[in-house]
């Protein structure tokens, strides 16, 4: 399940970089990247002969979640826990799924939900405190590294990502360094991760934040905790990458800008990438070669 690389040079031109790709995650299968994770974590969980799932989560990985859920058809039960503001589209698109096997449950407090029904032994797909949620993302990595491998293709310097766990970050790094170490080169894509003005604890460990206090109109990055901070950071700095943040004007410039470039309306979620590409030209930060943006879905 494959998603084009896109080029856009004219956009590149733009933002003042040599090359910039996107990685349209946005057309996979199951509705974004995390298409790639939660699928493997329901099959390893059914062979260990798991049949109750659940997550808190109105976004992509609980689209993804249904969808597979749906697609497998065999009597497994998941309970998606969202929160009582949850926006009326991602609403909407979840019901679609709903019957009597996928529950779409309103919680003024979804991640107490979770963890009652966890405590119930129904088996959590919350990808921050799950290693096997990192396994999916090697597709992600190999398709990366196979489509710069090509000749023709310039070289690859880095990859932005739009981040709130920090899974498919810190999976995409893992497996970055894991490839140059095996073909005995230092020459590691860095990888940036962008966070929003609302919440950005994994960012603050790369970088300083000094930007408004505001709610973000990027309402996919919602992880306050960030579990994985510890192992991320290090990971981030030894690709050469760094940490960014995305304010609402710089989500909205990054949206005309890939707009009048590009022709594509992107999501404020996906403009995130696109910021961090601004913010490290603005910074100074060196890339050496193709840039490539993560467009992850809404």
């Amino acid at each position: 399940m494959s998603t084009p690389l896109e080029h856009y040079p004219e956009l590149a031109k733009a933002l003042g970089i040599s090359d910039l790709y996107f990685k349209r995650e946005d057309l996979h299968p199951y509705g974004s990247h995390k298409g790639r994770s939660i699928p493997v974590m329901i099959d390893l969980y059914l062979a260990q002969g798991e049949k109750r799932f659940a997550l808190s989560s109105s976004g992509n990985a609980a689209l993804a979640a249904a969808m597979y859920v749906k697609e497998l058809n065999n009597n497994l039960d998941l309970d998606i826990f969202v929160g009582n503001h949850v926006s009326p589209n991602k609403l909407a698109r979840l019901e679609k799924y709903a019957d009597d096997h996928i529950r779409i449950l309103k919680k003024e407090r979804p991640l107490q939900a979770l963890t009652q029904a966890m405590n119930e032994g129904v088996r959590s797909l919350r990808q921050s405190t799950d290693e096997n949620a990192l396994i999916g993302y090697k597709t992600l990595a190999d398709e990366i590294n196979e489509s710069f491998s090509i000749k023709s293709m310039p070289a690859l310097g880095a990859v932005f990502i739009g981040t709130s766990s920090g899974t498919t970050a810190e999976a995409l790094a893992q497996n970055f360094i894991k490839n140059a170490n095996a073909k005995d080169t230092s020459e590691i894509p860095q990888i940036h991760i962008i966070q929003t003005s609302s919440c950005h604890p994994i960012a603050d460990g790369l970088n300083s934040y000094d930007g408004p206090d505001e709610d973000s109109i990027a309402g996919a990055i919602t992880d306050i905790t960030g579990y994985r901070k510890t192992d991320i950071v290090p990971l981030i700095q030894k690709t050469g990458g760094a940490g960014w943040f995305a304010t609402n004007e710089a989500i909205e410039s990054a949206q005309e800008l890939v707009k009048k470039y590009t022709g594509l309306d992107i999501s404020t979620n996906s403009a995130i990438s696109v910021v961090g590409v601004m913010q490290a030209v603005y910074a100074g930060h060196h890339i050496n070669g193709a840039a490539v943006c993560m467009i992850c879905g809404e």
